[in-house]
């Protein structure tokens, strides 16, 4: 399963409405809430479930709660560094509570007027205090492709980037674009390669802060390569061994793009 796609948690769409039942569920001494600061979380901290408090859903009979806190207590913890001691069921936890709790932070105010907002549905929407105009999380659909050429992969590296950090071509979606269409234009805009063929390989929550990763493989029509020097230092093929190589040094195992790789690498 890839990384923060395991939530088991119950949303209960059908329930957070109630203004009633959430206050009650926030009152219910064996609910959990978990902590954040500054999209960092804490497991050192165990606040109540207040009115900021967001319903993430039932575990079970249990209810679960995100909340930011103004300070921090303990030590604070990036959430991907944490993922790989998780179960996937709490790494996606952690996920969703973050990404949430990021959006509330950022949508204090209404996008078409500037009036304050408040948190509705046990945190799942906001509403303008003046124009009543109401405010959902917003996801930002992002594509990524393995894209290959005979029996090698186009990895490219970003500008700025260490001398080995290689990686699949991906980009945000943009309005009016279906996924497919994301694809040909990210891989064509960045790197100058045609595709042939293209297939869905698998999708990934991503609320660092507000992704859904949709990941593709893809067949080059041809190797000619033209890099896009604005967004790249380079582009090139690489054979299956030269990426075990470049796999040796690299630290972050919680993306789409290993399971991508990783799915090319095993057909050998």
């Amino acid at each position: 399963m890839l990384a923060y796609n395991g939530l088991a948690l119950d949303r209960a769409p059908d329930r957070r409405a109630d203004t009633d039942w959430i206050t009650a569920r926030r009152a219910h001494p064996a609910t959990r809430v978990i902590a954040f600061w500054h999209d960092k979380f804490l497991p050192d901290a165990h606040p109540t479930a207040t009115a900021d408090a967001v319903f993430l859903g039932l575990d079970g009979d249990t209810a679960v709660f995100a909340a930011d806190l103004p300070d921090p207590t303990g030590e604070p913890h990036d959430v991907r560094a944490l993922v790989s001691s998780l179960a996937p069921a709490e790494a996606a936890t952690l996920a969703y509570a973050r990404g949430i709790l990021h959006w509330h932070r950022n949508q204090r105010h209404c996008g078409a007027c500037g009036g304050p907002t408040d948190a509705r549905d046990g945190g799942h929407t906001r509403q303008c205090r003046t124009c009543g105009k109401l405010l959902f999380p917003r996801i930002e659909p992002a594509v990524i492709a393995l894209v290959t050429w005979q029996e090698r992969c186009l990895l490219a590296r970003h500008r700025g980037a260490a001398p080995t950090a290689w990686s699949t071509l991906a980009g945000f979606v943009e309005v009016g674009e279906n996924l497919e269409t994301a694809v040909h234009r990210e891989v064509h805009e960045e790197a100058g390669v045609r595709l042939a063929d293209l297939r869905y390989e698998a999708s990934q929550a991503w609320p660092f802060p507000a992704g859904l990763m949709i990941g593709y493989r893809a067949q080059a029509a041809g190797p000619r390569i033209a890099v896009d020097h604005r967004e790249l230092d380079d582009a090139r093929w690489f054979t299956r061994d030269e990426v075990w190589s470049l796999l040796a040094t690299h630290q972050r195992t919680d993306s789409i793009e290993q399971f991508l790789v990783g799915t090319w690498l095993a057909e050998e």
